[in-house]
């Protein structure tokens, strides 16, 4: 596959990633001379024709979404193409690694740096909700680290956009299952508070190494994320109280995308957010009961 030319100008360099539903390549575009992504969908391969004509409207959903949105914290689209019986996207190429890549090989990412990266994926976020266009699968995989500083959100190949009739099955749950939030397991309608939701289980791996929800399979994950409370993050900082906000199990008590920025923002600047703190729910705490005294013996 190395060294193949796609639609007659990207020239297929090495593989950079993968993923369960393709493989990203490192391209060179010989019309314009510039380096470029090529994301191969690989699960066309070996699915049913019916199946295969779905995962091209997604690809071409994933190409109107991304081109919706104007920001530079979205990794750009440029181009779609059909090769082999299946479809390629062509995108700006993000020299870095993935913040999952990032939290594998460090363990995890202090608050600050990893506020900093929330608040530029929170971005990302607001500018796709402006254009109409939800992500729904917010997750460190998704999130990528340039190595000038950058953060780019990238994935919209499952993004619903406002306008658009659905392309899943009746019942079909996308995304990763550990970050989806409680209403979409529920099978309620997402919006905009959904990847909020999302936003907050990926920080939270960010900053603890783990997964705050995953568990032993998808339906124990799934039972976990409408029914448990995560446990409390040990590294969190000035970010605590954000997450715990993100991650509130109804939508309505979750802050806005405006509230949550200033949120991050402080939490960036290592100041811990009193807004936030507003979202935290008061957690009672109840005393042991004292032992009862003890019982001298009487002597009969």
């Amino acid at each position: 596959m190395q060294g193949q030319l796609l639609a007659g100008r990207y020239r297929l360099g090495e593989s950079i990633g993968r993923g369960g539903m393709g493989r990203v390549w490192r391209a060179h575009d010989e019309v314009l001379h510039r380096a470029v992504a090529v994301k191969e969908l690989t699960a066309a391969q070996w699915v049913a024709e019916a199946d295969r004509a779905v995962l091209l409207a997604r690809t071409q959903t994933e190409a109107r979404a991304a081109a919706r949105i104007n920001h530079p914290a979205v990794v750009t689209v440029h181009d779609v193409l059909e090769h082999d019986d299946r479809p390629w996207i062509v995108m700006e190429l993000v020299e870095g690694p993935s913040l999952a890549d990032a939290v594998k090989e460090h363990g995890r990412i202090v608050p600050v740096e990893a506020a900093r990266i929330g608040l530029w994926t929170l971005r990302a976020l607001r500018a796709a909700h402006a254009a109409g266009v939800l992500h729904r699968d917010v997750k460190p995989g998704n999130v990528l680290l340039a190595r000038n500083g950058q953060v780019k959100l990238t994935d919209f190949g499952i993004a619903q956009v406002e306008g658009d009739s659905t392309i899943t099955r009746t019942g079909e749950i996308v995304g990763s299952v550990d970050y989806l939030a409680p209403e979409r397991v529920s099978g309620s309608e997402p919006g905009p508070a959904s990847d909020l939701w999302a936003l907050g289980a990926t920080l939270y791996t960010a900053i603890e190494g783990i997964s705050p929800f995953r568990r032993t399979s998808p339906i124990s994950t799934m039972q976990a994320v409408v029914e448990e409370e995560p446990e409390v993050p040990e590294h969190a900082g000035e970010l605590g109280p954000v997450i715990s906000a993100l991650l509130s199990k109804d939508p309505a008590d979750r802050p806005s995308a405006e509230e949550a920025e200033v949120m991050l923002a402080e939490a960036a600047e290592g100041r811990r957010s009193s807004a936030a703190q507003a979202y935290v729910p008061t957690r009672v705490h109840v005393p042991a009961a004292a032992p009862a005294p003890r019982q001298e013996p009487t002597t009969p």
